[in-house]
């Protein structure tokens, strides 16, 4: 792990314990509350080594790390050309995780994401066999360019692996290694070749991230780096067993009973059938988010109450990761596409009644 995380130093600044917390172990094991204050030290140092490379989105860069800790996917949404790819390769390479990058094109095939039987000879005995030939979603951070490129058959073929963290392939289920995180992109603004995701690949994505413009000092900075004859790179801040001991803290995180009331509240208001859903909703969706956000509202919270450096997840946790789980999960009806209403307005709306 990297000194920035372990040293004395940062020890010193680590938040009080409260008192309902944890107490350091009589083994001499770190506690629970040592934890969260690694993380949120760790948490410091991913971002100041993904800031070499990245300029600016410190709201994206903030939700891909609680996606990240919270075991969550993320599909990113934005115009081509605002680095989204070259931020999950930088994260991955911050974690000293395995990452691939598969280019979803309109040919692409299932096989050619989970992996192939090969039929091969064995050259003492000359006997021949099929071989299994992995593909690129085993690794760690997969990162799904361009997903809305290939059919909804290929897009399919990431379900099992998204959801079950495993592979089925001629006859054989094969286990992927933690941790296991997809990450997809899209481009929101070219729809000729392109294949809407079904509402059922949605929802295994825990958040959908907008990634914005620069503003115009940053789209200068960017100038400035990318053309420059040096370029940066990254260095490592966790190794994988400090990652995966980190990410198994994040379900530990108390949340209080009325938080979790809340994270039902917006959920329940999102469908238009409830009784707390506001009139917007009632008139402009047509199905609302399911049982799946509920649990990804909470997840998002804890993962960020521990990234920064607090034992409890609250209020403010919830209603901060809420747009991200909701707006890929609400389906728009017809009225809604015809008046032009934005999914991010309905979302608003929701959250301004709780």
């Amino acid at each position: 792990m990297a000194e920035a995380v372990t040293s004395d130093e940062t020890a010193s600044q680590r938040p009080s314990r409260p008192s309902d917390a944890p107490s350091t172990s009589a083994d001499g094991r770190q506690s629970d509350v040592e934890r969260v204050a690694q993380l949120a030290a760790a948490r410091d140092a991913i971002i100041a080594q993904v800031k070499r490379r990245i300029v600016g989105q410190d709201e994206v860069i903030e939700l891909l790390l609680i996606a990240l800790f919270a075991k969550g996917h993320g599909l990113f949404v934005g115009v081509p050309g605002l680095a989204k790819t070259t931020l999950i390769s930088a994260l991955g390479d911050t974690l000293s995780l395995d990452s691939n990058r598969i280019q979803f094109t309109p040919d692409l095939m299932p096989s050619d994401i989970t992996g192939t039987d090969v039929l091969e000879e064995d050259p003492e005995t000359g006997k021949r066999r099929f071989r299994f030939v992995r593909g690129p979603v085993f690794t760690h951070i997969l990162l799904a360019d361009e997903i809305n490129r290939t059919p909804p058959k290929t897009q399919a073929a990431l379900l099992q692996s998204m959801a079950e963290a495993q592979v089925t392939a001629g006859g054989q289920t094969y286990a992927l290694e933690e941790p296991y995180l997809v990450f997809a992109t899209q481009n929101p603004i070219e729809q000729e070749g392109t294949y809407p995701l079904p509402e059922a690949q949605l929802d295994r994505f825990m958040f959908q991230i907008n990634v914005p413009y620069p503003s115009e000092d940053d789209e200068l900075e960017i100038v400035r780096r990318t053309t420059a004859a040096h370029q940066v790179k990254t260095e490592v801040v966790l190794t994988r067993p400090d990652f995966l001991e980190l990410q198994a803290l994040v379900p530990k995180i108390p949340i209080a009973d009325h938080v979790a009331r809340l994270a039902v509240s917006i959920a329940r208001a999102s469908r238009p059938g409830s009784d707390g859903a506001p009139s917007e909703v009632k008139e402009y969706v047509s199905f609302g988010a399911g049982p799946r956000a509920s649990q990804a509202l909470v997840l998002g919270a804890k993962a960020r109450a521990a990234l920064h450096g607090r034992f409890a997840a609250e209020r403010e946790d919830i209603l901060a990761v809420a747009p991200a789980v909701l707006r890929h999960r609400l389906v728009l009806s017809y009225r809604a596409h015809a008046n032009g209403t934005a999914v991010d307005d309905l979302v608003a709306s929701i959250l301004e009644r709780q």
